[in-house]
């Protein structure tokens, strides 16, 4: 898996912190930025952050959010990269839908707004599933 200049360890490391990361995003059902995460995982693992003027730094850090669906999906079902918004859009990046359509939860010709709406289902479903438990109300 070695690639884009990391290590399978990098990769490892990075995969697990990230999806911690984008958990605790989900329990406090917030989104979060692609320059937040990559803040995130350069503060909490020691490695290098992804250089956003590098279009091969961008795919990596693409390549990484595949990676954590990747790992995640077989036990929620759910794509926890919708929790990472696209640069000045309200909504996830192209990856994320290339990625849908890959794993057959999208057709292959989906409007904009069926798109819209998937991610959509896909974030609050996320927030749900990693909500943190309420807490009794004393009496």
């Amino acid at each position: 898996m070695t690639g884009y200049g990391r290590t399978d360890e990098d990769w490892e490391l990075l995969t697990r912190v990230g999806l911690e990361f984008l958990k605790e995003r989900a329990r406090l059902a917030r989104l979060t930025s692609y320059t937040e995460l990559n803040v995130s995982l350069e503060s909490r693992t020691g490695l290098a952050r992804f250089d956003f003027e590098q279009a091969s730094e961008r795919a990596a850090l693409g390549h990484l959010l595949g990676l954590m669906v990747e790992e995640d999906y077989p036990t929620s079902g759910l794509m926890i990269s919708a929790l990472v918004q696209y640069l000045d859009a309200n909504d996830a990046g192209p990856g994320f839908y290339i990625l849908a359509r890959q794993l057959g939860l999208l057709a292959p010709s989906t409007s904009k707004q069926a798109q819209w709406d998937f991610w959509w289902q896909q974030v609050k479903a996320l927030h749900q599933r990693y909500q943190a438990p309420s807490r009794p109300t004393p009496a």
